[in-house]
C-alpha cells in the first residue's frame, strides 16, 4: 500500500468518525476561523491540574480541518500539559516543513495518526486548514490557565 493513500485513509477516517465532536464542559471555550477557506471551529478544553482532562469540539470545514480536531482530541486528552505542548509544537513543525520532513519511526511514535497530515504540508493553503484545531487548542489552553491563575491568586 502506497503511504499517502494509507494517509489519506486515516484523515478520511477521522473525517468520517470524529473523536470528541461535540461540545462539553471545559475551562475555556474559543472560536476559531480559516477565512480562507471557511473553515471554523468552536474548541473547549478542560484542564486538571497539569492534565489535558478533555478537548471537545464542534466545527464545519474539509475533511483536513475536521480529521485534525478529531486527532487532536486522541493526542491530547490525558496528557500533562508539558507533553501536550510538545506534540502541538512537532505537529506545527511538520505541518510548516513544505512536505521536507518525512516521518520517521521517532515522530510517528509522538504524532501518531497525525503524521497522515505529512502530505498536506506541501500544500500551504491547506496548512491552515490541519492548523486550525491546533492554534485553537493552543488559545484554549492559555486562557483556560489564566483564569485558574486568576482564581487562584483571588
Amino acid at each position: 500500500m502506497k503511504l499517502d493513500s494509507m494517509y489519506q485513509d486515516v484523515i478520511l477516517d477521522h473525517y468520517k468518525h470524529p473523536h470528541g465532536r461535540g461540545l462539553r464542559d471545559g475551562d475555556a471555550e474559543v472560536h476559531h476561523v480559516n477565512p480562507t477557506c471557511g473553515d471554523e471551529i468552536t474548541l473547549r478544553v478542560r484542564i486538571s491540574g497539569d492534565i489535558v482532562e478533555d478537548v471537545s469540539y464542534e466545527g464545519q470545514g474539509c475533511s483536513i480541518s475536521q480529521a485534525s480536531a478529531s486527532v487532536l482530541n486522541d493526542l491530547l486528552v490525558g496528557k500533562e500539559l508539558a507533553d501536550a505542548r510538545r506534540i502541538q509544537e512537532q505537529f506545527l513543525e511538520l505541518m510548516q516543513s513544505k512536505g521536507r520532513i518525512e516521518p520517521d519511526d521517532a515522530m510517528e511514535e509522538v504524532l501518531e495518526d497525525a503524521v497522515a497530515f505529512a502530505g498536506v504540508s506541501k500544500y500551504p493553503a491547506r496548512v491552515k486548514c490541519a492548523l486550525l484545531s491546533w492554534m485553537a487548542w493552543k488559545d484554549a489552553t492559555a486562557q483556560a490557565l489564566s483564569a485558574k491563575e486568576a482564581q487562584e491568586s483571588a
